[in-house]
């Protein structure tokens, strides 16, 4: 059964693209990327939790200046112990109920990314977290270059407006404000 992994998570990566951006026209120029890297950590005062993924799917849309990006909360890795990641799993992101984390919505400025250059740009759209959709407006730079957006980006979430609950008996070890670092290449598709 180990052998089929890598092919299980392929297929259910693509499935997961195919069905998340069948919304998506394509009109104009549009980007993805299916390897996109995102990394957290929780800087709590007798604890530092650091996770990271490189399973972010995203699309852009420059005509459309859309976007929407989407990860598997489970495929995180990199917790201080197993215990810890079963407890991120179970006890807190509830992943079996909740198995992703997604962020789709609109570019604010008005910049075509077809043309070569570096770029600060805001993000507004719905940012789905624990089953909870916030309206957030994340800040971005994005370098394109060769008909490729690199993205980076460095924003926080607050446990509790995703009604993450921190039991009292963790509360020094697992902070309220997550760091989070967003790295990823999306490459022209059309």
């Amino acid at each position: 059964m180990v052998k089929f992994k890598p092919k299980i998570k392929a297929a259910c990566k693509l499935v997961a693209c195919i069905i998340f951006f069948a919304g998506f026209k394509q009109t104009g120029a549009v980007f993805q990327t299916s390897n996109g890297k995102v990394s957290f950590r929780s800087e709590a005062p007798m604890e530092l939790i650091k996770a990271s993924s490189t399973d972010l799917v995203g699309v852009i849309d420059n005509e459309k200046r859309t976007f929407g990006f989407v990860i598997n909360v489970r495929s995180f890795d990199g917790f201080n112990s197993a215990l810890q990641k079963q407890h991120f799993h179970e006890n807190y992101m509830e992943s079996d109920k909740y198995p992703t984390a997604k962020f789709t919505g609109k570019i604010i400025e008005d910049q075509d990314l077809t043309i070569d250059g570096v770029y600060e740009i805001r993000a507004k759209g719905k940012f789905i977290i624990h089953g909870v959709t916030q309206e957030r407006i994340i800040k971005c730079k994005l370098t394109v270059s060769n008909h490729k957006i690199a993205i980076k980006s460095n924003f926080t979430v607050l446990l509790s407006d995703y009604n993450i609950p921190i039991p009292r008996v963790v509360y020094q070890k697992l902070a309220n404000e997550i760091k989070v670092e967003v790295n990823a290449m999306l490459v022209e598709t059309s």
